[in-house]
Formats: C-alpha cells, structure tokens, sequence
C-alpha cells in the first residue's frame, strides 16, 4: 500500500469505476521510492487547484497494476513512476519517470485546461 495522502486504486474495478466517473483523470503507479514520491507530492498538491482533475495513485506491485503497466504506451517505459493521463476513459498521454512541477502543469493544462488556481499554485 502507498502511504500518500491520495486515493488509492487497488482492484481493476477500481480501475474501471475511476474512468467511467471522472472526465480528466491523472493517475500515478508507482511505489515509496525517490522518482516516486516527488510526484505524490506534486499532485496532492494539486487535488485541491485543480478542480477538473481526479488524482489518484497505484502501487506498482500490486494485482491491478496490470491495467497500466499492459497499456502499449507504457512498454518502453523502464523508470517510474508510470503517469496515465486520462481523458473521457481513454489514455491521452503516457509518461514514465520522475516529472517536475512544471512538467506535470504543462501536462494538466494541455490535456485537461486545468483551472487558473492550479497554475497559480505551481507558479
């Protein structure tokens, strides 16, 4: 289990439930380690500002990582955290590795125009 202040994904319903309920969802799978956890923080951070945005992690090791770690965007990936951005259920954009403020903004802002106060935040 991740120990963030996030909600965790834990099961493939989960899973299913998160995109079939939320239009713009960034999720992280990853685990408590150093690529990983500036992230976390970065998006509990956000959850808050971007109002438009449903955060939400995955542990790596456990049984519904599959979901994420099988998506053909994520095969070439070899450094987490994988972040799967998603629009309207399906996978807009896909990263591995440790990302920055800036670059998880630029992400947010270009796939889902996250609202005003979550650029204020980061700025």
């Amino acid at each position: 289990m991740l120990q963030t202040n996030l909600i965790h994904v834990e099961s493939e319903q989960d899973f299913r439930e998160l995109l079939e309920k939320n239009e713009n969802v960034m999720l992280t799978c990853g685990r408590m380690g150093p690529m990983c956890i500036p992230v976390y923080d970065i998006m509990e951070k956000l959850e808050g500002e971007c109002s438009n945005v449903t955060f939400r992690d995955m542990s790596f090791d456990g049984p519904a990582a599959h979901v994420i770690k099988s998506l053909p965007q994520m095969r070439g990936f070899q450094s987490l955290p994988f972040v799967a951005y998603f629009k309207n259920g399906k996978l807009a954009k896909a990263t591995g590795g440790l990302q920055t403020k800036k670059q998880v903004k630029s992400n947010l802002e270009e796939l889902f125009h996250c609202d005003d106060r979550a650029s204020a935040a980061l700025a």
